[in-house]
């Protein structure tokens, strides 16, 4: 490392379970992060400032003015603007070490598999319950752990799908019959900075190989009562994707 570098990192490099070793897997680390809204936000402004090498930013939106209330990563001005054209360019400033790649499109069955290959690491970012399953099952295909995270009123969740553990699907196996989106429900601003850091920090763990990662486990918060727990996800062996049928 430089002594720029050992100087912006340092308050990763005295910690033991971290250290140089950690900090130069995150310098060769690539994640993609499918969403650049409420989570993608805050998990892109921490994994920038943690030195994550390469982070791909995938969404076709533009910014809006609703966003404003909890995106915090765009500013007034860049109301109309493409979402990741404008946060590229935050997280280069935050730190030049990071190669970002903004990828304005959406994400489907057809392209998901190309968008999110040689990738170390996804995260899940998205409010659409069949996207999500999307990204799941190009994940499983290429066999790439992924965090998602979700938030709906005063609610969150975090969870981490790797193999030989369960995926999305085992927790969530077919489409809600009533979809609530955070545009139907609303959602507390605060809380996608809580969920989407939670999410950058499941991601430093994972890249790291610090501590116990959520790995087969989902995080829930009540931000009405600020109270969490976290639970045990079984494989299910008739998961649509993962199960042994």
């Amino acid at each position: 490392m430089t002594p720029e570098q050992v100087e912006r990192y340092a308050r990763h490099l005295v910690l033991r379970e971290i250290g140089g070793s950690g900090q130069n897997a995150l310098r060769t680390a690539r994640i993609a992060i499918v969403g650049a809204g409420g989570l993608g936000g805050p998990a892109g402004l921490y994994l920038a400032a943690a030195g994550v090498g390469q982070i791909t930013m995938i969404d076709d939106d533009a910014v809006s003015l609703s966003n404003l209330q909890r995106q915090i990563q765009f500013d007034t001005d860049m109301v109309g603007h493409s979402k990741v054209a404008r946060f590229a360019e935050r997280l280069k400033a935050l730190n030049p070490d990071v190669r970002v790649d903004p990828v304005s499109t959406h994400l489907d069955a057809d392209n998901a598999q190309a968008c999110l290959a040689e990738h170390d690491l996804i995260l899940d970012g998205t409010d659409r319950f069949a996207t999500r399953f999307t990204i799941n099952a190009a994940a499983h295909t290429l066999e790439t752990a992924l965090i998602s995270g979700a938030v709906g009123r005063f609610d969150a969740q975090v969870g981490l799908f790797a193999r030989p553990g369960p995926c999305y699907r085992c927790l969530v196996p077919e489409l809600p019959p009533q979809e609530e989106t955070c545009d139907e429900v609303g959602v507390v601003g605060a809380l996608t900075g809580i969920a989407g850091s939670m999410m950058a920090i499941e991601a430093i763990k994972w890249i790291t190989g610090a501590g116990q990662t959520l790995a087969g486990r989902l995080w829930i918060y009540d931000g009405l009562t600020a109270q969490s727990r976290t639970v045990d996800l079984p494989r299910d062996p008739d998961c649509p994707t993962c199960g042994a049928g």
